[in-house]
């Protein structure tokens, strides 16, 4: 094997990736090599390349990006085992700590200590990705690559899809991206009764509508209040799901709930944004904030439902080779795709 690959990489501070050639990563005793296969484009990856505050203030220059992967593992470190070459996997992108009460407790998501593939450390835009083995998570037979490269975001509709009990329940979506689609789907997968998804972009709704068994309402020209009425929801949403990140839509979906309804809230506002909070405290709705994923119990979750009928395969709406990269990057950020993923097999 070639000790130098072809990596996507923030090489200046300034917007844009740039396709070059680096040093194949060296592994420690407890890392593992894998071979890129597939990787998708994300919202992260978007502030990334546009270079806006966030990215300023957390990535470093240079560095290889992307976070969502599948691949094969090539090399493994002298303290691995139960996991072998050639085997296909995924991977948390989320490298975490050892010393934190949380990290301690297992509850690895909330480790403060948290440091992210493609955004504090080299990442999966490449042609091989170093990864701790701990992080790994070994792919079935029957799960592809193309979904293998998109669990991570999937992973995020799982873990807030499911932070509250769904079974015959009325369920309001803000937000039509990728993630709030496969939310719509994974929420009808696990027993809701009604699944409503808004947005103000008609491409994504219809791509909602495609991917999963919703009721797309697109609040620029539907009223909700009406959509509501013709679904027979009566006293309002028992569980919201905000990923959209817009205070308009939070409000809306505030207005909307039932006494006692329950958000789960993914979409991270730009800022500060005033809040109503007599609203939330009038009618006694319990907010959760989400991030990431549960290390491992999503993963877990999400495989299982993968292998038993839960289909987010329609959301890929775009497929390039790496060489292509702009012009993934070009259609994510058109609005009118959904998930993108690069090839890397030709490499």
């Amino acid at each position: 094997m070639t000790n130098q690959m072809k990596a996507l990489v923030k090489a200046h501070a300034r917007e844009g990736l740039w396709l070059q050639t680096a040093p194949v990563p060296e592994i420690g005793p407890d890392d593992v090599l894998i071979r890129i296969n597939k990787t998708g484009i994300c919202g992260t990856d978007i502030h990334i390349w546009n270079w806006d505050d966030w990215a300023r203030k957390t990535v470093p220059v240079p560095l290889i990006t992307g976070h969502e992967f599948a691949g094969e593992i090539v090399e493994l470190g002298r303290n691995v085992d139960g996991l072998s070459l050639g085997q296909r996997c995924s991977g948390e992108g989320h490298l975490i700590g050892k010393k934190s009460r949380q990290s301690r407790s297992g509850k690895f998501h909330l480790d403060p200590e948290t440091r992210g593939i493609g955004v504090n450390e080299p990442g999966a835009f490449a042609e091989f990705l170093r990864l701790p083995a701990f992080n790994v998570v070994p792919l079935p037979d029957d799960i592809s690559d193309d979904i293998g490269a998109i669990l991570d975001p999937l992973g995020n509709a799982v873990h807030t899809a499911l932070s509250f009990d769904l079974v015959g329940e009325d369920v309001l979506i803000t937000g039509a991206g990728p993630i709030g689609i496969m939310a719509a789907a994974v929420a009808r997968h696990a027993g809701a009764r009604n699944v409503v998804i808004t947005d103000m972009n008609q491409d994504r709704l219809d791509l909602a509508a495609k991917v999963a068994d919703v009721t797309p309402v697109n609040v620029a020209t539907q009223d909700l209040a009406e959509i509501r009425g013709q679904l027979r929801i009566t006293q309002g949403f028992d569980v919201g799901l905000e990923m959209s990140g817009s205070q308009a839509a939070l409000d809306q979906m505030v207005e909307a709930m039932v006494m006692g309804g329950r958000i789960a809230l993914l979409g991270i506002p730009p800022g500060k944004s005033p809040v109503d909070w007599s609203r939330i405290v009038f009618k006694a709705i319990t907010l959760k904030g989400i991030y990431g994923r549960e290390i491992f119990e999503t993963w877990y979750k999400m495989i299982a439902m993968l292998q038993n009928g839960l289909d987010v395969s329609a959301v890929i709406t775009h497929r390039f080779p790496m060489s292509d990269f702009a012009e993934g990057f070009a259609a994510m950020k058109s609005g009118r795709s959904g998930k993108v993923v690069l090839d890397w097999t030709a490499a």
